[in-house]
C-alpha cells in the first residue's frame, strides 16, 4: 500500500447501519423506532455531504467504521466512493483507538474521527480543525452534553481513550485532564449540540432549516 501524502487527513467517520430499534433508541419515545432511523439516516448523510464538500479542497481520505450490519448493505446506502471498514468489538474507547492506530500505521500524519450526530459539523469547522492540528497536539470539538463532537491527533495516544466514562458529561473533561497530564497541546472547535435525546430533537427542528 502507498502511503499517503504527509497533507492527507484520515477522515474517521464512526457509523452504524440503520436498523430500527438499533440506532437513535433515545429518540424512540418521541420518534418511534422508524422515525428515529430515518432521522439516523438524515444526519448520517449530512454529515457525510460536508465530509465530501470539505474533500473537494482538500486531500482528505475517509473511512466510515461502521457497526450493525455487513459492508454491502453499507455501500448500497452511502456509496462506494468511500473506505469501509467493520467496528471491533469493545466500549467506544476501543473502537475509537483501533481507528486511530490503524490511520497511524497506515502513514498519516492526522486524523480526525467524528460522529454523525452533530448536523452543525460542516465543512468550515472541519477545516479549522485540520488547520488547528497544524500546530497542536490534539482538537477537541465539545458538545453541548459535556462530550465531544470531534477528536483530532498527530499521534496515537491510548490513554485518550482508555477509562473513559462513555455517555456521560464527564467524558470531555476527562479526556482534557489525560492530554494535559501528557503535556499534549490543545485546540478547541465551538461548542456544538449532539442530537441525541428529545430536548435535542426539539433544538434540531427549531434550528434545521439554517442549515443549507
Amino acid at each position: 500500500m502507498t502511503a499517503p501524502s504527509t497533507d492527507t487527513t484520515a477522515i474517521l467517520v464512526f457509523a452504524r447501519y440503520p436498523e430500527p430499534g438499533r440506532a437513535k433508541t433515545r429518540l424512540i419515545p418521541a420518534l418511534g423506532p422508524q422515525g428515529a432511523i430515518d432521522l439516523y439516516r438524515q444526519l448520517t448523510e449530512l454529515t457525510l455531504a460536508q465530509v465530501k464538500a470539505w474533500g473537494q479542497d482538500q486531500s482528505v481520505d475517509v473511512t466510515v467504521w461502521f457497526a450493525g450490519q455487513a459492508v454491502a448493505p453499507m455501500v448500497r446506502w452511502l456509496g462506494d466512493d468511500l473506505t469501509y471498514r467493520q467496528q471491533p468489538s469493545g466500549d467506544l474507547g476501543d473502537r475509537m483507538g483501533t481507528a486511530f492506530q490503524a490511520a497511524f500505521d497506515q502513514g498519516y500524519q492526522q486524523a480526525i474521527a467524528i460522529g454523525t450526530d452533530c448536523p452543525w459539523l460542516d465543512r468550515a469547522i472541519l477545516a479549522q480543525a485540520a488547520q488547528a492540528l497544524a500546530s497542536h497536539d490534539l482538537v477537541l470539538g465539545p458538545a453541548n452534553d459535556g462530550g465531544y463532537y470531534l477528536i483530532g491527533l498527530r499521534q496515537y495516544y491510548p490513554q485518550l481513550f482508555q477509562n473513559i466514562p462513555w455517555s456521560t458529561a464527564e467524558v470531555l473533561a476527562r479526556t482534557v485532564a489525560i492530554a494535559q497530564a501528557l503535556g499534549l497541546t490543545m485546540a478547541y472547535l465551538p461548542t456544538l449540540t449532539d442530537i441525541d435525546t428529545p430536548e435535542d430533537l426539539a433544538f434540531w427542528q427549531s434550528h434545521r432549516q439554517a442549515l443549507v
